[in-house]
């Protein structure tokens, strides 16, 4: 206490003496201001580096592995046996050479700062010890952990541990006296160099000696020492990270060197050697970042960008977002994560092989990723693009944006998901209580406003009509699993017609898909075909909730964490919400097999290996975006390819191996999808409800025979819209009804038009010359009465001997009885008789009678 009330006098007279001067107050009264001061400060865990585990496999016990190392700060704290004293002495010689010798404050330095401050008439540095040091650089980190929720606020804090001025140095002052008390010399020498800033995100001895030398602390040379402690003073203008900074590093080194020498701590021969080494690019040898995502594995780089950018979202870390960014920043964690390694190899591997960013002609981009039904993981995320965070990346390869993402978590404003978005459409026609084989219109490209619904808002009305056209041209009337399966424009527009946009839009919310941008989600007649730009990852959590009966799951990163000290935390909970009606879910299942299989637009996509699989394609206007999105029901994967900005077709884009960019979508998922079902497996959908197969609609009457206006009226009656078409050959009446499509027995939606086409009366049925026993005559005399004057004859030989009673019969005709033909077609009737052959002759033909002619023998040709 006596020791503690002179160096409070010291302060008091000697610091304080311009202070007075300046403000008036008395020495007495700053007494009672070092008394008011806090005691005591902790030198408390400071932040250290995360490390990030992936599952090796679909198994757990199959182990993990380490993919990354990250933190909030590039520091990796070390013990004071594992610092030289070449560092010791060096940080000595530098910042406080009697450290050993006071008790946290430097009275002969106090003094000498104190004429300095008589001289100035102000409060200058230059009598802070190494462990005042420590109490502002305590201060400082304890400012920073606030910076990600308050940037404002961590900054003005930081400049208070920082400014120059009285109270600040007599709170320093005091708390390094009483934290000499609470710990040890070494201990307070360890816990500096552990703190220090050494430039930059680098903070620590041993991150710094490994960042500018590639070496750990305890290997650092007597020069390499020397040249690390002259960055603490001023980071930002002597610190190794730039070749500009190497001169004032170097004055600020040797100025050490020369103290460390005169205090005796090295000998003149090691001074000469250090003095003799500039500080340029042969000295630093810096060595590639060891922690961070740009030094994760090669496979998971944009995955843990992705992890980083969730903090905030791992409840076991804190109840509120800052707490749960403090202890990120603390460090510590072992971080076990949802990805799967050996299938984000494959996924990986995939895209870069079949989409390479070295493509120079367009900026080509490619996506794939991957999470499991029931609980939203994320077991892979992939992208053509190289990951490099750098301000200037090193080439057009490389980018920090990661594409699967939403623009909130790093990634871009989102790509059109063309066709794909159509299966919100088909959820809520089957929502409505619409069926699969209900048949929809799907001849109409032209739609005024007015023939749509949108209860989001009223802005349809007026304006142009929305015209679109198909990928595969003209298009008739055809039921839902038809439209699905062949991904057919118009009729999912004419479905979209019969419901609330609004609605469509709500089933794409409910599902997880997201807008990018984080805008909500458009509602407009193209929306329908897709227009809305999400994120691949949205779509692949959308279609992994259709794959688990209408239950969707948030994605989540982290299955559990490991702290510092052992102890074990939950991670991400899956937050899972039924989005759909199972049924439903069921019945949109059955109508995305039908994609899968033969006949369907993602058939290229399907590895064939026995386990059941959903999906659909899309591409946008001018293939500027193509997409397949499959489900099992243990993992969903979205892939896009297309243009990260700009419109070049990628249908007419052909790779170095000379695959056509429409395809490299269905050669990436075909790949992942039987690596996935490898190792997952996936079991049979449930078969769809009845009701949602046959839907409400109305069974489709016969027309055929009826009269125009008697098939209008029917077709009316019934809510439905008659149109008629082009008359067609037949064999009923002219003017009356052919054929309608769609055809009768078929469950269609009211509103539905239905193109009714007409008899021309050109057709007529073939009578049945044969079972009537007629002889050619006879026959003659029947197809000439139906019209047929073109008939042809062919001997037909009686095998076996002469037959009296079939001599002269009619035995066969073609075209056969009962088919519709024009007036004009040739009917040949063959004729039996035990004469053919023998008189050379050729098949009769044309309107005359007499005896059968001969059928020519095989020799004849």
């Amino acid at each position: 206490m006596v020791g503690l009330s002179v160096v409070a006098g010291v302060l008091a007279t000697v610091m304080v003496t311009p202070a007075i001067a300046l403000t008036g107050i008395t020495a007495s009264n700053t007494i009672g201001i070092f008394e008011s001061l806090p005691e005591y400060i902790e030198i408390n865990q400071l932040p250290q580096r995360n490390a990030l585990y992936a599952q090796n496999t679909a198994d757990p016990a199959a182990g993990y592995t380490q993919i990354a190392t990250v933190f909030a700060q590039n520091r990796e704290e070390v013990a004071f046996d594992q610092l030289n004293d070449f560092v010791k002495n060096a940080t000595l010689a530098g910042e406080d050479r009697r450290f050993y010798e006071h008790n946290g404050v430097d009275v002969q330095s106090v003094i000498r700062a104190a004429i300095g401050n008589v001289a100035s008439g102000g409060i200058e540095s230059g009598a802070s010890t190494l462990t005042m040091q420590l109490v502002k650089n305590i201060c400082i980190q304890e400012a920073i952990k606030a910076e990600e929720s308050d940037p404002d606020a961590a900054r003005e804090a930081i400049l208070t541990c920082q400014e120059s001025s009285l109270e600040r140095k007599l709170n320093e002052a005091k708390l390094a006296i009483n934290l000499e008390k609470e710990f040890t010399k070494d201990e307070i020498l360890l816990g500096y160099l552990n703190i220090a800033g050494f430039g930059g995100n680098t903070y620590g001895i041993q991150a710094a000696a490994q960042e500018y030398f590639s070496v750990n602390a305890i290997d650092l040379t007597l020069p390499q020492a020397a040249s690390l402690i002259a960055i603490v003073q001023q980071p930002g203008a002597r610190s190794l990270k730039t070749p500009e900074n190497y001169a004032a590093n170097q004055e600020r080194r040797d100025v050490i060197l020369g103290n460390m020498l005169a205090y005796e701590m090295i000998s003149q021969e090691e001074y000469d050697a250090a003095i003799a080494l500039p500080v340029d690019e042969t000295f630093v040898k810096p060595q590639p970042p060891r922690s961070g995502c740009m030094a994760a594995n090669n496979y998971a780089k944009f995955f843990c960008d992705y992890v980083v950018r969730n903090v905030k979202n791992f409840e076991s870390l804190g109840p509120d977002e800052d707490s749960r960014r403090a202890t990120w920043a603390t460090g510590g964690l072992d971080v076990y994560t949802t990805l799967n390694l050996s299938l984000q190899q494959v996924a990986q591997d995939n895209v870069w092989r079949f989409a390479p960013n070295t493509e120079t002609r367009f900026q080509l981009g490619a996506t794939a990723v991957s999470v499991e039904p029931g609980t939203g993981r994320v077991l892979t995320m992939a992208q053509n693009k190289a990951y490099d965070a750098s301000e200037v990346p090193p080439g057009p390869e490389f980018t920090a944006v990661n594409f699967n993402t939403s623009l909130a978590y790093g990634g871009s404003s989102g790509f059109q998901p063309g066709s794909t978005y159509k299966m919100f459409t088909l959820i809520e026609w089957l929502n409505q209580g619409r069926g699969l084989r209900e048949v929809v219109d799907a001849s109409t490209f032209e739609y005024p406003l007015s023939a749509f619904t949108d209860t989001c808002n009223d802005t349809l009305s007026g304006g142009g009509p929305y015209e679109f056209g198909n990928d595969e041209g003209a298009a008739s009337s055809m039921d839902a699993i038809q439209a699905t399966r062949r991904s057919v424009n118009s009729a999912f527009v004419s479905m979209a017609t019969q419901l609330d946009l609004c609605e469509i839009r709500n089933r794409a919310a409910d599902l997880g898909v997201v807008r990018a941008n984080g805008n909500e989600l458009q509602t407009n007649p193209s929306s329908v075909l897709g227009t809305n730009e999400v994120s691949p990852l949205s779509m692949a959590v959308a279609y992994a909730a259709i794959a688990n009966n209408g239950m969707t799951c948030a994605p989540i990163v982290v299955d559990r964490f490991v702290a510092s000290d052992g102890t074990e935390l939950p991670g991400q909970k899956p937050t899972c919400e039924q989005a759909i009606d199972p049924e439903v879910a069921a019945a949109a299942q059955f109508a995305m097999a039908s994609t899968m299989v033969n006949g369907g637009t993602a058939v290229a996509s399907n590895p064939f290996d026995g386990v059941p699989v959903i999906g659909k394609t899309g591409t946008t206007d001018a293939s500027k975006d193509t997409w397949v999105i499959t489900a099992t029901t243990e993992i969903a994967t979205a892939i896009w390819v297309g243009n990260i900005v700009g419109d070049f077709r990628i249908r007419q884009y052909q790779n170095p191996e000379g695959f056509w960019g429409g395809e490299l979508r269905h050669r990436m998922m075909r790949e992942i999808l039987a690596a996935a079902n490898a190792q997952y497996g996936g079991n049979a959908f449930p078969e769809p409800p009845a009701r949602l197969v046959r839907g409400s609609g109305i069974e489709m009457p016969n027309l055929v025979g009826q009269t125009s206006a008697q098939a209008r009226s029917i077709l009316e009656g019934l809510g439905l819209r008659y149109a008629e078409g082009t008359a067609v050959d037949s064999s009923l009446p002219a003017g009356t009804v052919a054929a309608t499509s769609p055809g009768p027995g078929s469950i269609v939606g009211r509103g539905l038009i239905v193109r009714v086409q007409l008899s021309n009366g050109n057709l007529s049925a073939v009578p049945d010359v044969v079972s009537a026993g007629y002889d050619e005559a006879q026959a003659r005399a029947a197809l000439q009465g139906a019209g047929f004057a073109n008939i042809g004859v062919q001997c037909v030989p009686i095998n076996g001997g002469a037959d009296p009673a079939r001599e002269g019969i009619v035995e066969t005709q073609d075209p056969a009885p009962g088919t519709e033909a024009s007036r004009s077609t040739l009917i040949t009737i063959g004729v039996a008789s035990t004469s053919c052959g023998n008189d050379g002759g050729g098949n009769g033909g044309g309107n005359g009678g007499g005896s059968p002619t001969p059928s020519p023998s095989p020799s004849d040709g």
